[in-house]
């Protein structure tokens, strides 16, 4: 007589497939998109009213560059992009300026979620410029405009610049390079580094460390890290120079002279404090 009890043996087979499925469509889903991958960018352009530009990012690559190609309030923006998603809905991305604001959003949410987007802005000269960037690195170049860059976690590089530089991460690196308007530095986590000829230079991080080159001599000089070293090169010059390590050594080999008009102060938690002639 034929058994009546049930057979079991497709349970582990269906299961053994889900779990492959599964398994599959992570395996796709968690390789790194890249937005350099989009080989068709999208472009636009925005009209600006005013002098002023702020760009508010959620979570993107920012380049944002001084065009002299531009018309008079005019800012071009690419915008290159890659996207996938599992068990959620389609990603998207927008763009909108509203008066002096334009606004980049990006939406990819799921089970398995992979996206990657890059602006690159074209700002005509005369106009002042804010980003406003809660996840993401931010590249600028060629301003001669003041120009206030703030992310919450994401480094940030300027490069030949003129014009007043506030750079401020919350979690990341700055770097600046061939500029000669005046700096004023900030990261809670990483490190600071400029290579400038800037008269006025203001550096802070929580914890990373800072070096500092100047090519010009400066009329000052600020540098403090909670916990990592400080290196300051300078010009041939006399300086007035102030100190202080938690822990760490002090090495000033600069003329001192405490009437000098050129004032230099640094100071770490932890860390060694060097203060040097530029070679």
């Amino acid at each position: 007589m034929p058994s009546s009890r049930p057979r079991r043996t497709a349970a582990p087979a269906r299961a053994a497939a889900v779990a492959g499925a599964v398994a599959a469509l992570f395996a796709g889903a968690t390789a790194c998109a890249s937005a350099d991958d989009d080989s068709e960018p999208e472009h636009r352009t925005f009209a600006v009213e005013g002098h002023t530009l702020t760009v508010d990012s959620d979570d993107s690559a920012l380049e944002i560059v001084a065009a002299d190609g531009n018309a008079a309030g005019e800012v071009r923006v690419t915008r290159w992009f890659q996207g996938s998603v599992v068990a959620g809905a389609d990603p998207k991305v927008s763009w909108s300026m509203s008066g002096d604001r334009l606004e980049l959003r990006m939406k990819c949410t799921g089970v398995f979620a992979d996206c990657a987007a890059k602006h690159r802005i074209e700002v005509p000269r005369g106009i002042t410029v804010k980003v406003r960037e809660s996840d993401g690195s931010v590249r600028a170049r060629g301003f001669e405009d003041p120009l206030e860059i703030r992310t919450g976690d994401g480094s940030v590089r300027v490069t030949d610049s003129t014009g007043p530089l506030t750079l401020r991460t919350g979690d990341g690196s700055i770097r600046v390079t061939d500029s000669t308007g005046p700096l004023a530095l900030r990261t809670g986590d990483g490190s600071i580094r400029a290579d400038v000829t800037s008269p006025e230079v203001r550096a802070r991080t929580g914890d990373g460390s800072v070096n500092l080159t100047l090519g010009a001599v400066p009329d000052l000089v600020e540098s403090r890290t909670g916990d990592g070293s400080v290196t300051i090169s300078l010009p041939s010059a006399t300086y007035r120079v102030t100190t202080e390590t938690g822990d760490g050594s002090v090495d000033v080999t600069v003329p001192r002279d405490e009437s000098s008009g050129h004032v230099v102060n640094a100071h770490t938690g932890d860390g060694k404090v060097t203060v040097r002639t530029a070679n």
